[in-house]
Parts: structure tokens; sequence; C-alpha cells
């Protein structure tokens, strides 16, 4: 069954399971690599997120990840390829405001 690419950006996080607490939160998957560790926000005991944890958790959260940046990869190597780019996340620009400027042109 071939994947459809979705016409908007995907959410780029997945689920993690506290190895403590067992409280499942979100973190984006391209933070989760080899190496990474974070604080649980509810008992703040910290994980560290390895491939050959032996913790079952850490380790579907890692394949996860994994296969989410693959996706995101063949989505924006989609998105170039058909001419189409995303807007940045990065500089949003200025909206005209349309506030005070105007009020004031008005008055006059």
């Amino acid at each position: 069954m071939p994947r459809r690419q979705p016409a908007l950006p995907m959410d780029d996080s997945v689920q993690v399971k506290c190895t403590k607490c067992k409280t499942a939160f979100r973190e984006r998957a391209r933070r989760l690599q080899n190496g990474y560790s974070r604080q649980c926000p509810c008992c703040e005991v910290v994980l560290f997120f390895d491939e050959d944890s032996f913790d079952t958790n850490i380790k579907r959260a890692m394949r996860a990840a994994r296969r989410l940046r693959k996706e995101l990869r063949e989505f924006e190597a989609a998105a170039i390829a058909s001419g189409s780019t995303a807007p940045s996340r990065r500089y949003g620009g200025r909206q005209a405001a349309g506030g005070r400027e105007e009020a004031e042109a008005d008055a006059e």
C-alpha cells in the first residue's frame, strides 16, 4: 500500500514514555538521536536516548523518531521536486498592522 503525501507539513514529534513514572510526553523527532538526554516533565528523571538501550520505551521512541525523520526528508524532497515550498518557520515577516497609522489618517 503506497503512502500518500500529506498536503500540510506533518507533526514532527514522537511520543515518549518515561521509564520511571510511565507518563507519556512528546519530543521532536529531530532531537531524538543517539546521545540525547531529556528530563521527564512529570518526575524529572533524566532519560538517555540510545539505539542500544535495554528499555523498550526508549527503543520504541527511537524507532518512531527514525521513521518520522525519514518521512520528513521524503516530504521535503517531494516538496522541492514539485516546486512548491512550504513557508519558513524561522521568519514569518511583519504583517501590516492596520492599527494606529490608519486610524490617524482617517481622523484627518
